[in-house]
């Protein structure tokens, strides 16, 4: 139980991290949060400009822009881009990009995501050699955080030896960057379109399937730490409202329904930060991709069910426009998605298990 109590200095991380959320709000945090706190650099080795920190410390930070509902770059650009660009073991391309993304001046952003699916074997993309030494990538890919606006564009792209890791110049020549009308407005979005657009090899050809996998588990691992932190604050707005809110003279908080609803709603918040934290101290091991697919099932859906009791318990106002609880309910759906749904996360952690490839949620 020790070994997963965060430590002192994580404890101070997520504090500094909330005490910037609660003085800027929305994308105006970013710069506080990167010139202040350092969380672009948090992932990145001290080498690069960066603090050389791990999962952990990416997972505290996660928790409280969950919270807060942040629609600042950080997985994009401080998860997805920076640790495909480490996975990626290209030195040089390493050396060039992670200061920039490091101090913040630069936001980047990974792209893989096909015909709604995140895994690499999907990926349609292609990438033809020239003579010159680059290449020219065509496709479309799909759910590119922060796309629209990113400086480093990273993207996932077929080969003859397999898929591989390119960066494509974002104002370069056949490249169309769309921002996507999303559901969950606290999170951005884009279309990228390929034309023949000119890219860079990074690391190895062929390689670039291991990478995202790798990729993938750390930004799961990531994404759960998100959902606890949200899932969390539904459940505080939510016990703070029924202690509030007076019906037939009494608080609805005091009646034993809603006192077991909010009891369940809890076990779920704290069954799910297990999982999540359990996947964090697991990055780096050869449990890692276990946990992370784990993780990611668990906490999407305990985000969602506490996102649904939130609305349910505050009644007419949780379906107000005026109201934050339509947001943390969009927020849940959409996180759910992202880097594929629970039902496909089990059927990871089934094959890697080798039971069978299908495995649905069983109500209780």
């Amino acid at each position: 139980m020790r070994e997963l109590t965060p430590t002192a200095e994580q404890e101070e991380l997520r504090s500094a991290v909330r005490a910037v959320l609660r003085r800027h709000e929305g994308a105006a945090a970013w710069r506080p949060l990167t010139e202040q706190v350092g969380i672009a650099g948090l992932a990145v080795p001290e080498e690069y400009g960066g603090a050389g920190c791990g999962a952990r410390e990416v997972h505290a930070v996660m928790e409280e822009l969950g919270r807060a509902l942040s629609p600042v770059p950080f997985l994009g650009s401080a998860v997805l881009a920076v640790q495909a660009l480490l996975a990626s073991g290209d030195a040089a391309v390493c050396k060039a990009l992670l200061p920039r993304l490091a101090e913040g001046k630069a936001v980047g952003t990974l792209t893989w995501a096909e015909g709604g699916s995140w895994d690499p074997t999907a990926i349609r993309a292609t990438a033809a050699p020239e003579p010159t030494g680059t290449w020219r990538l065509t496709g479309t890919k799909e759910y590119v955080l922060d796309g629209a606006t990113a400086e480093v564009l990273l993207v996932a792209a077929r080969t003859d030896a397999g898929v591989s890791l390119f960066q494509v110049a974002v104002n370069g020549s056949g490249v169309h960057r769309e921002a996507s009308v999303t559901m969950d407005q606290t999170r951005a979005m884009a279309r990228l379109v390929l034309d023949g657009a000119e890219g860079r090899l990074i690391g190895t050809d062929g390689d670039g399937g291991r990478v995202l996998r790798q990729v993938l588990d750390l930004a799961c691992t990531a994404l759960a730490a998100e959902q606890v932190g949200a899932a969390e604050r539904c459940l505080e707005l939510t016990v703070a409202y029924t202690k509030d809110r007076v019906q037939f003279g009494r608080p609805i908080g005091s009646f034993q329904a809603v006192k077991h609803r909010l009891a369940d709603a809890y076990v779920l918040v704290e069954s799910a930060r297990s999982a999540a934290l359990g996947a964090a101290f697991a990055a780096g091991t050869p449990e890692s991709a276990r946990a992370a697919a784990v993780a990611k099932s668990v906490c999407s859906e305990a985000f969602s069910a506490v996102a649904g009791e939130m609305i349910q318990l505050h009644g007419g106002i949780g379906i107000t426009w005026e109201h934050d609880a339509h947001r943390y309910f969009k927020r849940a759906h959409g996180t759910a998605h992202l880097f594929g749904p629970p039902a496909w996360h089990r059927s990871r952690l089934a094959t890697d298990l080798g039971l069978p490839a299908v495995v649905q949620r069983v109500s209780p």
